[in-house]
């Protein structure tokens, strides 16, 4: 079936209730986007110039820090623009393109914290084993099955909703589009109900199969901790996983809050939420996974020093 779309623009909503602070949400989005590139952008730098950071755990954490950029990228910039110029407008290829690119990097992300955990697991539980177990050619097969998985979760959404026609209606009360709302699916004039199950199912599949290993691991890394015979074992073992335990918890409990409430009701609730997991998290990232991080501090302390000897130097 063919796609006879008449409509060739979708108007995001937004937030209409801070109507009269738009340039000052537009500047504090900008301000957010711009720390959440340059402290990623820093991290991925650090890790690349850092030989003692050539580990798993900081490979997956360098590709997450891509990640990170690439979501916020995907919606942030159209979305300050639109404040500031004071349009609501997105045109029809690009309001898809934005749903796909979310939709696909969010599953990819949800997939690598999975990945992630199970790292972590390995160190910690099994540490004699680490190095046999997890070995470079076994993290890039991992990396790669986190990008065919979003992409399988994702694409079949994509191609049908693609080929959806949109007839008049074209207002969609959020501030970015997503297929995984259904908002933007409730506009269609044809029959949705099997377009609206798809996503929903894929979804939940990546969601729920990612956090169902991501507990399982951490259930095995807190029973590995607690039976470690000093305390000063334990605050180490621990302080390696408090970053991404806390990120783990900003990004499956914002989406889990999203996917249990109905797309209908309590929408400013739910934007609300979608702007902690699409804003709040990827701009804590870098201070969780730096600062928080001895072998991170570290390793950006003596690139720091290098920094300053080589000015003086020249």
């Amino acid at each position: 079936m063919l796609n006879h779309t008449s409509v060739t623009e979708f108007l995001l909503l937004g937030f209409p209730s801070l109507h009269h602070q738009q340039r000052l949400m537009a500047i504090t989005l900008l301000a957010s986007h711009l720390v959440i590139f340059v402290g990623n952008l820093l991290i991925i730098s650090l890790l690349l110039a850092e030989r003692d950071l050539y580990r798993p755990m900081y490979f997956f954490l360098c590709n997450l820090s891509c990640l990170e950029i690439f979501i916020a990228t995907s919606i942030l910039p159209k979305a300050i623009g639109n404040l500031l110029m004071g349009s609501k407008a997105i045109s029809y290829p690009g309001c898809l393109t934005q749903c796909y690119f979310y939709s696909l990097l969010g599953s990819i992300e949800f997939v690598l914290l999975a990945v992630m955990s199970y790292d972590r697991y390995v160190a910690i539980c099994h540490p004699l084993q680490y190095p046999m177990l997890i070995n470079s050619q076994l993290c890039l097969q991992l990396l790669l099955g986190s990008w065919a998985a979003g992409f399988l979760a994702t694409v079949a959404s994509a191609v049908l909703v693609a080929r959806m026609p949109f007839c008049n209606a074209n207002r969609i009360d959020h501030f970015f589009s997503d297929t995984n709302s259904a908002l933007l699916i409730k506009l269609s004039c044809a029959e949705t109900q099997m377009v609206e199950l798809i996503p929903f199912v894929a979804s939940s599949i990546i969601l729920l199969g990612s956090l169902g290993m991501t507990a399982m691991s951490y259930l095995y890394i807190m029973n590995t901790i607690l039976r470690l015979p000093s305390a000063s074992s334990r605050h180490k073992a621990f302080s390696t996983c408090s970053s991404y335990f806390t990120f783990v918890i900003l990004g499956y409990g914002s989406c889990i809050f999203m996917c249990i409430q109905p797309s209908s009701h309590h929408i400013s609730y739910n934007k609300a939420v979608a702007l902690l997991n699409t804003l709040v998290a990827p701009l804590m990232s870098p201070f969780l996974f730096s600062l928080r991080n001895q072998m991170m501090k570290g390793a950006l302390k003596a690139a720091w020093k290098r920094r300053v000897i080589n000015f003086v130097v020249v």
